[in-house]
């Protein structure tokens, strides 16, 4: 699935990225409560690995069927 879609605005894309970045320092913030600044720091290190290979892996409505990325 692409990160930005081709009918979205230049409004839409930048509030995206603010959301996404506003969501990692959340996600990095509880993670170095809990874990404490060495396990949390890894912690959001393989939250995020996971999310983006999400992203990646996710296929798109222009993908043919059984695509393989």
């Amino acid at each position: 699935m692409p990160y930005f879609a081709s009918g979205q605005d230049q409004d839409f894309r930048i509030c995206k990225v603010l959301a996404d970045v506003f969501c990692a320092i959340l996600l990095g913030t509880f993670s170095i409560i809990f874990f404490g600044w060495l396990g949390g720091i890894v912690a959001v290190a393989i939250l995020e690995a996971g999310l983006l290979g999400l992203d990646w892996l996710m296929p798109s409505t222009k993908d043919a069927a059984g695509v393989v990325r």
